[in-house]
């Protein structure tokens, strides 16, 4: 399959932080494409976080600006922009109550309107979301009857569900043991493709991050980052390169 040369996603001279005295991270300059899985890769405290929810419009970008399908996201209210990036977080919440079917039908609130009534396309999308992840055994379970490998398959078909370009996901593979951790980046990797979206890992396995994704964008420190290209790049240089950057 060509790699898709539409760009959707792009940082322009991003510098995220909470005020303009306590910067985390500076002058960002990526652009990422549509079809692709990103891996993005950090020490602890260096701006992971932050920098995943100032892209998600959960705080305010403290210089540059962010355009997800060309639309700056200072420009968009916040049910259009879920519209263009869904995330998923690594903590588990509380859902007692809540069906497997219920959940991923959530991802469809953006498009279904005040009243949140699902139409006939709106149920061929949470449908086809579950059938992407394997979860269709799944649909009638109560969400605190699942495994943590399981839950995540769920709450990934709920952001597949949501129908964005982008998709961000901080540690999906956290608490998942081995064979786990193949399958959740293995079901990433196919969605990037068949779907043709631009799909970001937050990871700490390394490992899974180099045997999947088209690139690797390394936050060395506040103002050294790097996009590392896995096309170009063999693994033995590629590894190197991320161990450094920790060093």
């Amino acid at each position: 399959m060509p790699e898709s040369t539409n760009i959707v996603l792009k940082l322009n001279n991003l510098t995220v932080g909470y005020d303009s005295s306590k910067t985390v991270l500076e002058k960002i300059n990526f652009s990422f494409k549509a079809g692709n899985l990103i891996g993005l890769v950090a020490k602890n405290g260096a701006g992971k976080s932050t920098l995943i929810k100032t892209i998600c419009g959960s705080i305010p970008a403290l210089e540059g600006s962010i355009l997800i399908d060309n639309h700056d996201i200072k420009t968009i209210n916040k049910n259009q922009l879920s519209k263009k990036i869904a995330l998923v977080l690594t903590e588990k919440p509380k859902l007692s109550g809540f069906t497997v079917y219920e959940l991923v039908s959530l991802g469809r609130h953006p498009h279904s309107g005040f009243f949140g009534k699902l139409n006939s396309n709106d149920k061929k999308i949470i449908a086809k979301s579950i059938n992407l992840c394997g979860i269709k055994e799944l649909e009638k379970k109560y969400c605190d009857e699942l495994s943590d490998g399981e839950f995540q398959k769920v709450m990934l078909a709920r952001a597949i569900a949501q129908d964005t370009p982008v998709l961000f996901l901080d540690e999906p593979t956290a608490f998942l043991d081995f064979p786990s951790k193949l399958n959740m980046m293995k079901l990433l990797k196919n969605l990037s493709e068949s779907q043709n979206k631009c799909i970001i890992i937050a990871s700490h396995d390394l490992d899974l991050l180099l045997d999947n994704s088209n690139q690797i964008l390394v936050l060395k420190d506040k103002t050294n980052h790097i996009l590392i290209n896995s096309a170009t790049i063999d693994l033995q240089q590629l590894t190197k390169e991320l161990i450094n950057s920790f060093g």
